[in-house]
């Protein structure tokens, strides 16, 4: 075989994917299906939920922005737009950013991963996580670890987290650390100012030993409870990592793909919060430098259609309200939840808001996964659980969803 043997038994598809094809197989046959697979917020009548607004910003893009070749670290513009929407609020953190543009928050994973892991390294991670994190290390010839998500209260094992990066730290003498929060992917879970506080106490104390790198995937920030521009979460997110700043160095994974509803339009972002001047000079030169060795450049045109959406007044008030019409539908579909699954006694996280949670069943899940489906409900069996996609369920599917989960 010509394939090298690390790369002969690859999986030729996602798994969620598979699921998300077989059911909309079955819908497509008129069968009643709840599809609670999807990764993308669905209207009520299982339609993408797009904002009017950004199909008219990318419709009025000049031709020449689409057809010329990007920037190799993204156009600036588009860049500072990012920077400032993310840390705008925040001086310090500002003052220290530099940041590379990526095909998604996909791309911007990528690049973390091979810049600041060695060959054969393990990034760290939460034991419950987004199954791309381990294809992005395989791809890239890393590895993963993870560390106990939820204590005994259900609250964040930052005591897990302690134990580990001691580990790590000692073997590997670096740590990359990926937490994606608000709105885990797959549990639902926000982490807590509690949290937050207990957390950066330790990577402040670890940091004392080797590098740090620490990774916030926000995919789902503007859906967090009480989103909006400059809401909570954003500013409890802000406020407790400053801190950290020179310390470690501070990574965001930021995509257009949620906020704005144009998932293959594949606009992304790396923010790199670097203390020291030279070192932030010589990570935006690395930066750039593998962008080049992977995909080159970026899509120009949608560099350009966020832009607008980020600066232009009009535009960016307009996504504004019509992403706070989308909050509210999936708020909805999350009350709905939360009323009916304590209810009837489920096992999950707590889950304020955002795109997925994830359900703890009696017995073994991927059993529990297939009886739902022979029920018509499909839901996303992973690390001993099930991944809920609320995003793409209509409220009124809320409790047979919930119904099956109990059965």
């Amino acid at each position: 075989m010509f394939l090298i043997p690390s790369h002969q038994k690859r999986p030729s598809d996602d798994p969620i994917f598979a699921l998300n094809q077989e059911a909309v197989e079955r819908s497509n046959k008129g069968e009643s299906i709840v599809n609670a697979t999807v990764g993308a917020l669905l209207s009520d009548d299982g339609t993408l939920a797009i904002l009017p607004t950004m199909t008219k910003l990318i419709a009025e893009v000049p031709a020449t922005e689409w057809a010329t070749y990007a920037p190799i670290s993204g156009s600036g513009p588009f860049l500072k737009a990012v920077m400032d929407d993310l840390l705008g609020t925040s001086k310090p953190l500002r003052a220290a950013a530099v940041a590379v543009a990526t095909p998604g928050g996909s791309g911007a994973l990528r690049h973390a991963i091979g810049n600041y892991l060695e060959r054969g390294d393990a990034l760290l991670t939460t034991s419950y996580f987004w199954g791309p994190y381990q294809t992005l290390a395989d791809e890239a010839d890393r590895r993963v670890e993870t560390f106990r998500m939820f204590d005994d209260q259900g609250a964040l094992d930052v005591g897990a987290l302690d134990e580990k990066l001691a580990t790590l730290l000692a073997t590997q003498k670096r740590v990359l650390l990926f937490l994606n929060d608000p709105c885990q992917n797959p549990t639902g879970y926000s982490m807590s100012k509690r949290d937050w506080e207990r957390t950066r106490e330790v990577i402040l104390r670890h940091a004392a030993t080797g590098p740090i790198t620490v990774l916030l995937d926000i995919a789902y920030s503007e859906y967090a409870a009480g989103s909006g521009e400059g809401g909570p979460s954003a500013q409890l997110l802000l406020q407790e990592i400053e801190p950290l700043i020179g310390k470690v160095a501070l990574l965001f994974a930021w995509t257009a793909s949620k906020s704005f509803t144009h998932y293959g339009l594949r606009v992304g972002a790396l923010v790199a919060v670097i203390g020291d001047e030279a070192e932030r000079k010589a990570t935006e030169n690395a930066l750039s430098y593998s962008s080049r060795g992977t995909w080159s450049n970026c899509n120009r045109g949608g560099m350009y259609a966020v832009m607008k959406a980020l600066t232009d007044p009009t535009a960016k008030a307009a996504c504004i309200a019509e992403r706070k019409s989308l909050q509210e539908l999936l708020q909805r579909r999350v009350d709905a939840f939360n009323r009916a699954a304590r209810e009837v006694g489920l096992s999950y996280p707590r889950y304020e808001g955002g795109f997925f949670v994830t359900v703890f069943p009696k017995g073994n899940a991927q059993e529990k996964a297939k009886s739902m489906r022979d029920q018509g409900v499909y839901v996303v069996p992973t690390q001993g659980a099930l991944r809920v996609g609320l995003c793409s369920v209509a409220e009124k599917d809320v409790p047979r969803l919930v119904a099956s989960l109990v059965e």
